[in-house]
């Protein structure tokens, strides 16, 4: 992830762009690898951990409605989290990340399902990406790496 990381913050100095994570599953690991990065302040303003659906509205601004609806690990809250992340912030593109990490799940929402939004000017995109029931570590390891990948593409 630090090769990622490393690139972000080229691309992102380059774009005079600035960054926050919405972080629940991944607990901070997105804002971490970034802030790995010599230089990162450059282009990184805040990480928000929201692990709670609390957190989610109080934090983020995330509607209760949309939490009741759709539940904390859908699409719909994973964009608000990455609007609400822009919102509270400097920054002007947001990753966020909302999953089941495991170890559980249901049937309707397995281990593995991590839930992902990326905005910026203009844009929020939403992904949801099946990882399996691989183990808590690696899906949070691969949520980080794929919420980099999503920063990766869309800030240019």
């Amino acid at each position: 992830m630090t090769r990622a990381a490393e690139i972000l913050l080229e691309q992102a100095k380059a774009a005079g762009a600035m960054i926050a994570t919405a972080e629940s599953c991944t607990g901070g690991m997105v804002a971490a690898a970034i802030t790995d990065i010599a230089g990162s302040s450059a282009i990184f303003d805040r990480g928000f951990v929201t692990y709670t659906n609390d957190a989610k509205v109080a934090m983020l601004g995330v509607q209760g409605g949309t939490l009741d609806r759709y539940g904390a690990v859908s699409e719909q809250v994973a964009a608000q989290m990455a609007r609400g992340a822009i919102h509270h912030s400097t920054a002007n593109f947001a990753v966020a990340t909302t999953g089941i990490a495991g170890p559980g799940g249901s049937e309707f929402k397995p281990e593995g399902r991590v839930c992902f939004a990326v905005a910026g000017p203009g844009f929020c995109h939403t992904e949801t990406v099946e990882f399996g029931a691989i183990g808590r570590a690696d899906v949070r390891a691969r949520a980080t790496a794929h919420a980099l990948s999503l920063l990766l593409r869309e800030v240019k």
